[in-house]
């Protein structure tokens, strides 16, 4: 365990790095849609295909596992975290349909060893009991941060008049700089058990395994065509993107703390239930919504119940062997990964025929989603992962990877 200065320095280390994976990945995806369409001439199929090279390497977020063998989880963090800035950096100067998929792979390889890497951290370095709040401390802060990145764009698009390649090379600059600071300033912390270095899994997990792989394919519809629907449907500016990307962040500044506690206070069953029953009728409306302002607003929402996936976290905390995160986080980015290949590029030509069915499809796999977060016992704990369903009393399965 960490001692209490240690404890409070780590934590710092992991709200900075959250601090600029928000910023550099904010811009990113801010520009993203226009940038595509303006400079690559991008149709639904195009992006769909960008969307799902951009989640392969989440896909291959298990590999992260052996890569623990020869670095340590702290440096690789950063390490990724570096290498994500990078492909930020030059996506500018490649705006052509090829040099838009390699430098979004590049990008998408350091943000999926990331956020792999930090979540196994925070789960590690903060107790069970500070779980929940912390981590919507730490949406607080990406939220700044995403604001900052979004002031950022006003003031060099706007004020300062210049291109998109020279946006993406100061942000991603900007990423790079600060991550080789962190480097240099944070000592290395001991995470206290020591991880397994193998590719496991395990029966009494089960439930978490099916809400990842449910999540994945859902948020894959919200990040992928709620944000395009506005540009491609009814016309949204660089400026209005952004600005209602401002809008969501701000909203996220100021409640995401508040969200964090209330999972504390009312426990991950109820919490998953909320979020379920408000992206059911979330992406229905989405079907249907012919108003740019009312989709504005659903978009604002949607962004927000995704902050109660946080209970998501903090069940697989409650149940978990502490031995078993570091390879459970990498195995779970994958498994939340496995739709999220195929579903952009399947769904981009099924938008082409029609948008409402692809957000009728996101509506069914939130219902889903509902229905497994009924079986979350309402006190998660090692032996008592399920509620009702799916009980394991035998000894777990175990897949090894030497």
């Amino acid at each position: 365990m960490l001692t209490i200065s240690d404890a409070k320095q780590a934590r710092q280390l992991l709200l900075w790095m959250t601090f600029i994976m928000s910023m550099v990945f904010a811009v990113w995806q801010a520009l993203l849609n226009n940038f595509v369409i303006e400079k690559a001439n991008f149709s639904g199929a195009e992006i769909g295909l960008l969307q799902s090279l951009r989640e392969v390497p989440g896909f291959l977020a298990f590999t992260a596992i052996f890569v623990l063998i020869f670095i340590r989880e702290q440096r690789f963090a950063l390490f990724s975290l570096l290498l994500m800035s990078v492909g930020v950096a030059i996506t500018g100067f490649l705006p052509t349909v090829l040099g838009l998929y390699f430098t979004t792979v590049l990008m998408s390889v350091g943000f999926h060893y990331y956020e792999t890497l930090n979540q196994s951290l925070t789960l590690q370095w903060v107790e069970k009991d500070e779980a929940a709040a912390f981590m919507g401390t730490a949406l607080s802060w990406k939220a700044a941060s995403a604001l900052g990145g979004y002031g950022s764009i006003w003031l060099l698009m706007t004020v300062f008049k210049l291109d998109y390649v020279w946006v993406y090379l100061f942000i991603g600059g900007l990423g790079c700089l600060m991550t080789l600071a962190l480097w240099l300033h944070f000592p290395h912390f001991e995470t206290g058990e020591v991880q397994h270095k193998k590719v496991i899994l395990r029966r009494r997990y089960w439930l978490y395994y099916l809400l990842t792989f449910l999540s994945g394919a859902r948020r894959q519809i919200f990040v992928v065509f709620a944000g395009f629907m506005m540009v491609e449907k009814f016309h949204y500016s660089v400026s209005e993107i952004t600005a209602l990307f401002l809008i969501n962040y701000v909203i996220n500044l100021l409640f995401a703390p508040a969200i964090g506690r209330l999972i504390a206070r009312v426990g991950e069953r109820n919490a998953l239930c909320i979020e379920y029953l408000g992206l059911i009728g979330v992406f229905v409306s989405y079907a249907l919504v012919e108003n740019a302002h009312f989709a504005a607003a659903l978009y604002v929402i949607d962004h927000l119940l995704f902050a109660m996936a946080i209970a998501m976290k903090t069940y697989f905390q409650k149940i978990a062997d502490r031995a078993d995160i570091a390879a459970s986080m990498s195995v779970s980015f994958t498994i939340n990964h496995i739709a999220a290949v195929a579903i952009p590029v399947v769904l981009g030509y099924l938008w082409i025929e029609s948008n409402a069915a692809v957000f009728y499809i996101g509506a069914a796999l939130a219902a889903c989603s509902l229905l497994a977060s009924l079986n979350v016992p309402r006190v998660p704990a090692p032996g008592n992962e399920v509620a009702y369903v799916g009980a394991v009393k035998s000894e777990p399965l175990e897949v090894k990877t030497p």
